[in-house]
């Protein structure tokens, strides 16, 4: 048996969706990726084999840099930078703005291409990242079943009358004003009715015969996986939700790093914070110094993953302190007591899976509904990055070390849950309940 998995050329995507393809390896099948040149170095490490695909115009082999990317994508990456450092409803209009560049890439040449690897490849299974408009219309298109992973927060999937772009919810330490949040959902609407004209304009061209979408943004697979925790979403809205499974989280292995090795088994029993803004929005090189002015004033050891920042930047390091570029996540959040993060899904994944509260200072997308979600069940707080100062960021973290016994039982049943692999076996599961109509998958 044979499992394609179809993924942007980004870390950040594929590191879960290859952590999936774990249980399908597991049982002793064939696992091939479709990725990008950038993360072909990750594709080898998990074992799997790998055939090229390009999704978009952009690429993040782990940590993203302007200047590495292509004549045009390089604006667009500093112009989303610049907007963060605006605030939530400038970062959201800008990537509103992007969209249809983003998500659909030369839809029908990919499309089309996606088309001849499935024929190549003759998959049994195919998992795809849901962003991933445009291999998704080759799949529709061609009649091929699949499984659609949302590997974002769940409201990356509109239900009801959600616009996609606009968020359902923010955490209360972000007031925007009302009247640029009606101007925002406007702008996402148009856009969503754009995206949508051009989504059924490809769509027409690969199988005329098909029906039109609605709303793009809503259109799923055959089989809706969603990397997330069900018990961090609410009920209400879940009820809204087609027919899925939540797979909780999708935590990968990761190599030995012998100076981290090291430097966690130090006898110092102090309590370990951790700090990432992950491979993007590391470049917030003013947060991730405030972040660190802030731990120096509590009796903590740090470890901060500091990406495309300089280390220079943070102000004085002590000694016992690690600062990288790039740290191995899992690992260092399972020896943690905190992790300080932008709230990016896989993040939020594996901290819950570690049972590590979370300070959460979110940037942009479904971080906000990510951060809200935490801050309601008590095992996060979340601060506006752009305003929150030293002090105010040394009381949170000093509150979520200090958490309280009830919300710290609740983490760790949670975590007990998504532990020991849950995720790929629960999406391995799903992908072999074949309905009665089910389509094949080439």
């Amino acid at each position: 048996m044979t499992l394609l998995i179809i993924s942007p050329d980004y870390a950040s995507h594929l590191f879960p969706l290859a952590t999936l393809g774990t249980a399908w390896q597991a049982a002793g099948e064939r696992v091939v990726v479709a990725s990008g040149p950038a993360t072909a170095g990750i594709v080898a490490d998990f074992g799997f084999e790998r055939v090229n695909l390009q999704l978009g115009r952009g690429s993040n082999p782990g940590t993203i840099r302007a200047e590495d990317q292509p004549t045009g994508e390089d604006d667009a990456l500093r112009g989303f930078f610049d907007a963060t450092r605006v605030g939530l409803v400038e970062t959201l209009r800008f990537q509103a703005d992007a969209r249809s560049t983003d998500l659909l890439w030369n839809p029908v040449v990919v499309a089309r291409e996606v088309q001849r690897i499935v024929a190549e490849i003759r998959p049994d299974q195919v998992i795809v990242d849901h962003l991933a408009f445009s291999a998704r219309l080759a799949l529709i298109s061609a009649g091929v079943r699949h499984a659609d992973v949302v590997l974002g927060h769940p409201t990356a999937l509109p239900v009801g009358d959600e616009v996609y772009g606009y968020p359902g919810a923010w955490p209360a330490a972000f007031t925007p004003d009302p009247l640029e949040l009606v101007q925002l959902r406007l702008l996402c609407e148009r856009v969503r009715d754009d995206f949508t004209l051009q989504w059924n304009d490809a769509l027409l061209q690969l199988d005329p015969t098909a029906p039109p979408s609605g709303d793009a943004f809503t259109e799923t697979g055959d089989v809706l996986l969603l990397n997330y925790p069900a018990e961090l979403h609410p009920a209400a809205r879940t009820a809204l939700l087609p027919e899925h499974a939540f797979l909780g989280s999708a935590v990968r292995t990761e190599a030995h790093d012998p100076q981290v090795a090291h430097w966690l088994a130090a006898a110092d029993e102090r309590p370990i914070v951790y700090v990432s803004f992950g491979s993007f929005l590391s470049v917030r090189g003013d947060v991730l110094a405030r972040v660190a002015e802030a731990l120096r004033g509590l009796d903590v050891r740090v470890a901060i993953a500091a990406g495309s920042t300089d280390a220079a930047e943070l102000g004085p390091i002590p000694e016992s302190w690690l600062v990288r570029s790039f740290l191995p996540q899992v690992t260092v959040l399972g020896h943690a007591a905190l992790a300080v993060t932008h709230g990016g899904n896989n993040s939020v994944t594996e901290a819950m899976t570690a049972g590590v509260p979370l300070l959460v200072l979110p940037f942009s997308t479904d971080q906000f509904a990510g951060a809200a979600a935490l801050d309601e069940v008590g095992f996060g707080i979340s601060l506006d990055p752009n305003t929150a100062g030293a002090d105010e960021l040394r009381q949170a973290a000093a509150t979520l070390l200090g958490l309280s016994d009830e919300p710290r039982h609740r983490l760790r049943a949670l975590s007990a849950s998504l532990a020991d692999g849950a995720g790929p076996q629960r999406a391995y599961a799903a992908l072999q309940e074949e309905p009665s109509d089910a389509r094949p998958a080439a």
